[in-house]
């Protein structure tokens, strides 16, 4: 079995780990039929400038990560080994058939509808437990790391344990939407609690959603034990401005202080 399922660090770094996102690299490729950007390309530069991974989202319209995006991102990781890709979607729709022949790091299950615009909320695991069982199942038998999308609902972490997911990855809007205004302190502490539970269940904890520069690090100072941040669209609009290889570097440089910040 891959090691990484038993939740091993796979980007040689303590603390918290930046996968980014290349979706949005994706996207403005294909309102052209030219190849550019590349997406492979894109990711490569990300690798270079620190990135300990690469995630995609290969919905079943293929708006922006296609097939074959999938698989030439797959063999690029082949030669970083020390990074993590991480494909996530939804299992009940084409999510599986990448997972069974590209055998990524970790599969992060989302319970998107097939033409969602974003993804918006978490599982719900009183109803979907059942369906999710052999699906997770049957990645670590392929040797993948299974994460679930959740809401920050500490009292839903043992049952995602239950289950059988390795990690959570909290959705992170709400907090996002409230930075900044007298509810971010509540959002912060609704977020802290559900790490604390997931941990406490067994859980690994990954994030993701609207997280950005600015909002990142008051909320990784807050939230215990954050594996890894899954990074897009804000990501690839500060690189429009500073390029990729200085904006990962900066996203690096704000994980690097709230880590700084937390340890005092």
């Amino acid at each position: 079995m891959n090691p990484l399922v038993l939740d091993a660090s796979p980007h040689g770094r303590a603390g918290t780990a930046l996968s980014v996102n290349v979706n949005k690299i994706a996207l403005l490729r294909n309102t052209r039929h030219l190849g550019i950007p590349s997406v492979v390309h894109a990711a490569t530069l990300c690798l270079q400038a620190g990135a300990d991974g690469i995630t995609v989202h290969p919905r079943p319209d293929e708006r922006h990560i296609r097939a074959h995006d999938v698989h030439e991102l797959a063999a690029l990781m082949q030669q970083w080994p020390q990074a993590e890709y991480n494909i996530e979607g939804n299992p009940f729709h084409n999510l599986m058939d990448f997972i069974r022949v590209v055998k990524p790091h970790q599969a992060t299950f989302v319970p998107d509808a097939e033409g969602q615009f974003t993804s918006d909320h978490g599982w719900n695991l009183a109803t979907e437990s059942a369906r999710l069982r052999p699906l997770i199942d049957e990645c670590h038998a392929l040797g993948v790391r299974v994460s679930l999308f959740m809401d920050a609902d500490a009292a839903a972490m043992p049952a995602a344990r239950v289950v059988g997911a390795d990690r959570v990855e909290l959705y992170t809007e709400p907090y996002a939407a409230a930075h900044g205004t007298p509810q971010q302190a509540e959002q912060l502490a609704r977020f802290a609690a559900a790490a604390q539970a997931a941990h406490a269940a067994g859980l690994g904890v990954n994030a993701g959603h609207d997280l950005n520069q600015p909002n990142l690090l008051n909320f990784l100072r807050a939230v215990p034990g954050v594996a890894e941040v899954s990074i897009g669209h804000a990501l690839v609009a500060d690189a429009l401005e500073h390029g990729l290889p200085e904006t990962v570097r900066a996203y690096r440089r704000a994980i690097a202080a709230a880590q700084q910040g937390a340890a005092r």
